[in-house]
Parts: structure tokens; sequence; C-alpha cells
């Protein structure tokens, strides 16, 4: 699906994606984009920002507070780190600055398309699911829960924790998980992991401020641990 208010920019994309065998539904407002998505269920969504009847931060907002897990490739003419950010944080998988090359927005298509798929257990093998104490990550039904609990995490968001959850205690680095993201906009700083880390941390931890399973290791980036094992090893 493609939200954008320009038509003869709605137009070339269409093109392009029908070129590589997608069927395309464009739709020229967010209020469109909202009801589109909830009734027919598209496997991503190329979301413009600057559009009429809601904007696409507005639209974004509301399909996530639905828990709705489809990939959103944003387009926005702002190109300042904060509005990249914003985008992120409210649940974004990719975003492109315009002017941007159409082929270049083909290739992320298929990169958002091809993770989605793989986390979601399309192919001939499933993977096992992957536990850290009560925390486990199923790529193969791309689940999240936490002591039983589902938790809602955008695409962006899960890649990160299953990256980490397959080696508890290691400590990736910023740029490390930068490249569990990658098809990010080349311009968005280190900061980018920073937020989805925060915002994993409301999702996943009791008190996200003094984080016991999510960890910061000053200087270095993050690991994800068992709090369990780590009280445990306190305690001898």
């Amino acid at each position: 699906m493609v939200a954008e208010d320009d038509e003869k920019q709605a137009e070339l994309v269409r093109r392009y994606l029908e070129r590589e065998g997608h069927a395309v539904t464009l739709v020229p407002d967010g209020r469109a984009a909202i009801e589109s998505v909830r009734h027919k269920a598209p496997d991503l969504l190329v979301l413009d920002v600057m559009m009429p009847r809601a904007d696409g931060l507005d639209v974004l907002r509301v399909l996530r507070a639905e828990a709705r897990e489809l990939p959103v490739l944003m387009l926005t003419a702002r190109s300042t780190e904060d509005d990249l950010l914003l985008g992120l944080d409210l649940g974004a998988d990719d975003y492109m600055t315009k002017p941007y090359s159409p082929r270049e927005l083909m290739a992320r298509v298929r990169t958002l398309l091809r993770r989605t798929r793989l986390s979601g257990g399309v192919g001939p093998a499933a993977v096992a699911a992957l536990s850290v104490g009560t925390l486990v990550v199923d790529p193969d039904r791309h689940e999240v829960t936490v002591d039983g609990g589902h938790i809602d995490c955008t695409p962006g968001e899960f890649r990160i924790l299953a990256a980490m959850a397959a080696e508890p205690d290691r400590v990736f680095t910023r740029q490390r998980l930068l490249e569990e993201l990658h098809g990010f906009d080349r311009y968005i700083s280190n900061r980018t992991v920073d937020v989805h880390i925060m915002n994993l941390r409301k999702k996943i931890e009791q008190a996200p401020r003094s984080p016991a399973r999510l960890l910061t290791v000053f200087g270095v980036g993050y690991k994800l641990t068992d709090p369990a094992r780590s009280t445990t090893r306190a305690s001898s």
C-alpha cells in the first residue's frame, strides 16, 4: 500500500512496485490509509509524512496503537535528525528523505519484505524460540513474551531483541545493532538504536528507568541478560 497525496509521485512508485510483481493499492490521505490498512491488511505500507486528513506520523500512531505490525517505510521531505527519530520512535521500520531514488526505494521494500517473511517463519525450516530467563523471543511466530504475557514489538524492535536473545550476556555495540537494522536512512545516527532500546525497556522491564534485563554497558553498548541469574551471581 502506498499512501501519498502527490499523484505523480504515487503513480511513479506504483509503476516501480508493479514492475517487481507487487499488487499495489494507492491512497491519497491519512484517513484513507488507516481505513484501507484495517480492511485490506497489506504486507507493507509506504507512508508519506506530509498528507491531508491526518499526516503520516498520526497514521503511524494509530496503526501501532492498534498493535498492527506491518512494516512501514516512511517518505518525507523533512531531514532533521529529530524528525527521523520521531518516526522511528513511533514505530517506523525505515525512513527515506525526498528526493529519493526509486531504485533505492525498491531495494528498501525488498529488504523489509524479506525480513518480515523470515521473522514470520516463512520458509522450509522453523527457528527455535530464544529464551533469556522469562523473556522468550519466537522468530518463527514473530512473538515476544515476558513472564507469559505477550509483548507487541515493531519489526525493528523485534530484530534487535532477537539478535540479542540469540547471544545473551554478549555486549552489542550500537554499530552492531545498527547492522541488524540495515536499510535505515544513512543520515540517522547511533541515536536510532538508543530510541529502540528505550522503547523496548518500556515494554519488557518492570522499571524501565532501572532496567534489569536490557542493560547499558557504558562506553560500549547494550546486553540482554536474565535478571534472576544476575541476582544470583550478585548474592553469591
